[in-house]
């Protein structure tokens, strides 16, 4: 099923809507499932459950508050075939201006005070850019250079967490969630799209993720191309060179043992001036966006690989004119006929995920949930994806020179002496 594109938006919506309705269950969630994708995606600063009841049913708005904390918080509806009704519908209208050409691997955070809400924990925080109390989620989205779509969102669960049962039980984690680390939840993701059949994509992904030598290797296994960010002090062989000691997997003393392994750094210095070329991948909001780059084939070593199986990849270099030494490094496992521009595009094809938590927070206040419990959780993201999918769609309806409407739907005039919790009026 994809969405029919005759009508308003109004009419769209609607039609969208009794889709999603479709797959959550009971005909009774079908109204509080409108009510919340449509508080989602009016406008309004805050998207907590209390302010979309009041914009959405202004004249009972204490029922529409506990209506809706129920559905989110509490009723058992399945994330999974929510989310699969949306890549139903909306893939189809990314699709448009051609094929899904990645799968972009990484997480996101939100700020929280206090412990209490199910997986905060002091932790690095990417929105602060410093260690802070926050939740932290794993995500995968599918993308091509005009769209993209989240398609799985767990949050990751720290040590601390998942050992504490009193707290578990508390939030009402589930009991087969263990710890994982962010790494083996992204290849989790990997191995379930795989296993999905969604359209295949080269993986990209950050140095906090492509750095992870297992996870590298499980996408290999799993036949899936990556471009992902590396450290400059990953190790490997330049071409023509390569592991001494066959037989038996190397192990954490492999520099001693293998003489040759250098790091990335150490080969893109090492690079003679005629490798380096400036290279424009995309437009940007004011200018063309260029830099200068290199790339040259190599071996990486890591721990326990098997030297029999060792393959030839991509090394990847930014080094900016402006700057005293390389500032990016990537690997990717792309076909060694692969062009330089389209390698370099496809390593920066990793901004959509940018786009995504931009807009995911922004308009549709992925962010805002206030409750503290695991099915509450995933229940408001999956809403919010959904939510977003509905926007993605929308856009392609409008042609690249038309006007964007202001907002997709009508709002309800709120109450003159509505006051939200938290306001300054109110306070």
């Amino acid at each position: 099923m994809s969405l029919d594109f005759d009508g308003g938006s109004e009419v769209r919506f609607a039609r969208y809507v009794a889709g999603l309705a479709s797959v959550i269950g009971h005909v009774d969630r079908a109204g509080p499932l409108r009510d919340y994708c449509t508080g989602l995606v009016l406008p309004g600063e805050r998207k907590s459950v209390e302010p979309m009841a009041a914009r959405t049913a202004p004249a009972r708005t204490a029922a529409q508050h506990q209506s809706l904390l129920h559905f989110v918080g509490v009723a058992t509806w399945s994330d999974e075939k929510v989310l699969a009704k949306v890549r139903e519908m909306v893939l189809p209208a990314i699709e448009k201006d051609g094929p899904i050409e990645a799968w972009i691997i990484d997480d996101t955070s939100f700020p929280k005070q206090g412990k209490h809400s199910v997986g905060v924990h002091h932790q690095y925080c990417g929105q602060l850019g410093k260690q802070a109390n926050c939740q932290v989620t794993v995500t995968l989205s599918v993308a091509n250079h005009t769209a993209s779509l989240p398609v799985a969102y767990r949050l990751y669960l720290p040590q601390d967490w998942s050992k504490d049962r009193a707290r578990r039980k508390k939030a009402g984690v589930p009991k087969e969630i263990k710890f994982t680390t962010k790494p083996e939840i992204a290849l989790e993701q990997i191995q379930w799209a795989c296993a999905a059949g969604l359209p295949r994509g080269v993986a990209l992904m950050d140095a906090a993720y492509g750095n992870d030598s297992r996870l590298r290797a499980g996408m290999t296994a799993l036949e899936v191309p990556y471009v992902v960010g590396i450290l400059p002090n990953t190790l490997m062989w330049r071409s023509g060179t390569g592991p001494r000691r066959k037989g038996k997997p190397l192990n954490n003393t492999g520099r001693r043992d293998e003489p040759d392994l250098v790091s990335a750094k150490d080969v893109a210095l090492a690079l003679p001036k005629r490798a380096w070329r400036t290279v424009v991948w995309r437009e940007g909001s004011a200018d063309f966006l260029s830099s200068r780059f290199a790339r040259v084939r190599v071996s990486v070593g890591h721990n326990k690989l098997i030297p029999e199986t060792l393959r030839p990849e991509w090394l990847l270099v930014e080094w900016p004119e402006d700057e005293t030494e390389p500032t990016k490094y990537w690997l990717a496992t792309l076909p060694e006929t692969i062009g330089f521009r389209p390698l370099v595009d496809l390593a920066k094809l990793r901004w959509r995920i940018e786009r995504d938590y931009q807009e995911l927070k922004q308009e549709v206040g992925l962010g805002h949930y206030e409750g503290r419990g695991w099915r509450g959780f995933h229940h408001h993201a999956t809403l919010c994806i959904a939510a977003y999918g509905f926007l993605v769609a929308e856009r392609a309806t409008i042609p690249p020179s038309g006007p964007r409407p202001a907002t997709l739907l009508p709002a309800p005039r709120l109450p003159d002496d509505y006051r939200p919790r938290g306001s300054a009026v109110a306070a």
